[in-house]
């Protein structure tokens, strides 16, 4: 699914009404219609209803919000905040509201009591669309945080007003527990620093013209089942281990034995014919006990000391539960120097490169990092706030031609070409030890069956994900751990197909 920006959102609604010679209220009829329908299916009308209108086309949805909730017997009230000129569409269903219902109209303005809600009330916030430039200020701020400071339930409509769509958002908007957006999510939406403003948001389709969709060029991208299934490969009936890849895991020290053996779980339950783990002799026993399909490559030290001979493997995985001792850093500089194949980096290797940036121009091309938002900015700096963050994930991807996974509540997988693909999948039970590890043995092992890079990062991170919302259907997402993501690997391959 492509996340369009105002302007092509713009363009795509302009699109829509010449080529399907619909008027625009129409459309916006459309549009109402897909969020009542939403609306409907979420909170029965047991509750008050009190929608907020601005002055313009979202104000407009709000009216028409309105007589069609009014139509399904809710209890609904509207208040017009009109701090501008009104649109011509907002206009038009007004007259229709008056004409059809008997909703109750209030004002709101600076001269008049501000509206008294009660606490079983879902406000529908329908004050500001998508189009806005500037931060809310004076009382349409104020008015704002009013509705904020509230006991009440708030939904909004496309977008919560006072939000930026495209854009880091600095002043103040409605703190919305529901959004029902159109078409399409607004990248502010991925964002953590939008949780609080946008809440839970959800995706209706209101029957954009699915050519110019197809058409528009987008640099993001949320990945859906649909986007993962023309992906996952099927197996022949007369493959063998052969066909599925050979791949070396360089893991684990002293202390950190587990990672090593998470990743490489991971690895086999993604599909790869052969796993070698390299790793302290250390592991060798907890290997052949709990993973007795994997061979070991002994380390003659505590750490990784020494680089594996490496002609036999497909791919590479390497960094959980490294370490950080001098000598594991030189023998990375020298894995990283030999390998001239896509690879996959996470964890301990990702901070020893954040201390020698200048491996950084080593890393084979098509090579797939794996941080968190740490290890992130131990490479890459720290940012002030989400949206620049994205901007410099994406120009490194496209410096060093590399694929930057970086891991978080939507996963961003960023391209070479510039492009981010922002994950679906996943709960906050993940957030857990070992998570991670597991996220780059699946990569490993889809690479090394012969995914390309950018399909092994996407597809790995989408099926982590699956895995662990099985999980947490099973057991809930306190007591998740990575073993249960690890455990339901093969359920999430299923549900795909």
């Amino acid at each position: 699914m492509k996340i369009l920006n105002t302007t092509q959102i713009r363009e795509l609604d302009a699109y829509t009404i010449e080529h399907e010679r619909i008027a625009s209220i129409d459309l916006m009829e459309r549009a109402s219609a897909a969020f009542a329908e939403w609306f409907s299916a979420n909170y029965g009308n047991s509750r008050p209803v009190h929608i907020v209108c601005g002055p313009g086309n979202n104000g407009g949805d709000g009216l028409a919000v309105a007589r069609l909730l009014d139509e399904l017997y809710y209890q609904v009230e509207v208040s017009l905040f009109l701090f501008s000129k009104t649109s011509a569409d907002f206009d038009t269903n007004l007259k229709r509201l008056k004409r059809r219902s008997n909703v109750p109209i209030h004002f709101i303005s600076e001269d008049m009591a501000l509206p008294v809600f009660a606490e079983n009330t879902v406000l529908i916030d329908a004050i500001l669309g998508s189009g806005l430039t500037r931060p809310v200020e004076n009382f349409i701020a104020y008015f704002i945080q009013y509705l904020n400071n509230q006991k009440i339930t708030r939904v909004s409509i496309d977008i919560p007003s006072g939000l930026f769509a495209d854009k880091h958002t600095t002043g103040t908007s409605i703190q919305a527990d529901r959004t029902c957006c159109f078409e399409a999510p607004k990248l502010a939406f991925i964002f953590p620093e939008n949780n609080v403003r946008v809440g839970q948001w959800t995706a209706v389709p209101i029957g954009l013209h699915p050519q110019k969709i197809a058409e528009a060029k987008s640099h993001s991208h949320y990945v859906d089942t649909d986007f993962i299934k023309n992906i996952i490969k099927k197996r022949n009936k007369y493959d063998h281990k052969g066909k599925f890849g050979h791949a070396l895991l360089v893991v684990g020290s002293r202390g950190m034995l587990g990672a090593a053996l998470l990743a490489a779980q991971g690895c086999m339950r993604s599909g790869v014919g052969l796993l070698t783990v390299h790793a302290p002799e250390a592991l060798e026993n907890a290997l052949l006990s709990t993973l007795p399909e994997a061979m070991h490559s002994r380390d003659s030290q505590a750490y990784f000391s020494k680089v594996p001979k490496l002609k036999k493997y497909n791919t590479i995985g390497v960094g959980c539960g490294l370490g950080d001792h001098e000598y594991t850093a030189d023998a990375l500089e020298k894995l990283i120097r030999e390998w001239k194949r896509p690879m996959v980096i996470d964890a301990d290797a990702l901070n020893l490169i954040g201390e020698r940036k200048s491996l950084l121009k080593y890393i084979p091309k098509g090579s797939i990092l794996t941080p968190h938002p740490k290890e992130f900015e131990r490479l890459f700096g720290v940012h002030l706030h989400d949206f620049e963050r994205n901007t410099t994930q994406s120009a490194m991807s496209v410096e060093h031609e590399i694929y930057i996974v970086l891991k978080g509540a939507h996963t961003c997988v960023s391209t070479p070409e510039g492009a981010c693909f922002f994950n679906s999948t996943g709960n906050p039970g993940m957030a857990t030890a070992g998570s991670g590890d597991v996220l780059t043995g699946i990569i490993t092992g889809l690479l090394a069956r012969g995914y390309a890079a950018k399909e092994a990062a996407i597809a790995g991170v989408y099926l982590h994900g699956l895995a662990g919302d099985l999980a947490a259907e099973k057991i809930g997402q306190e007591s998740l751990i990575a073993s249960d993501i690890i455990e339901h690997l093969g359920a999430a391959f299923l549900e795909i197909r």
